[in-house]
């Protein structure tokens, strides 16, 4: 039983011994990879304009009244105004538009939900 120990010991070592190039190798190449990160950023593909990397785009705010500003000054005057209510208000049918216009302003942080409307936040 001895025998067989160091036997089984002494072919661990061995191929411990083989494996620490590959183990220092490994080590340096995750080294290299750590630091190369972020150098140069995305690639763009073909014919895809500058700035179309994936960033978080922000929306292009528009002079003026826009639909955004008319319907938050609306839900500003009749807080809890559901999105047909305003459709209505604004002489826009169908609706549908409006509920982007709404969801737009509720991600902007300037309107929230409360129960079926929208009230300013």
């Amino acid at each position: 039983m001895a025998d067989f120990l160091a036997e089984k010991r002494a072919e661990i070592d061995e191929r411990l011994k083989e494996l620490r190039p590959l183990h220092e190798e490994y080590l340096r190449l995750e080294q290299a990879k750590a630091a190369l990160e972020g150098v140069g950023g995305p690639r763009r593909g073909p014919g895809r304009p500058r700035g179309a990397g994936g960033a978080t785009r922000r929306r292009r705010r528009r002079r003026g009244g826009t639909r955004g500003d008319q319907a938050l000054e609306l839900i500003r005057q009749n807080p809890g105004v559901t999105v047909s209510e305003l459709a209505r208000m604004m002489s826009i049918s169908p609706p549908n538009y409006l509920y982007r216009v709404v969801a737009n302003l509720q991600s902007d942080g300037a309107v929230k939900k409360q129960g079926r409307g929208y009230v300013a936040a």
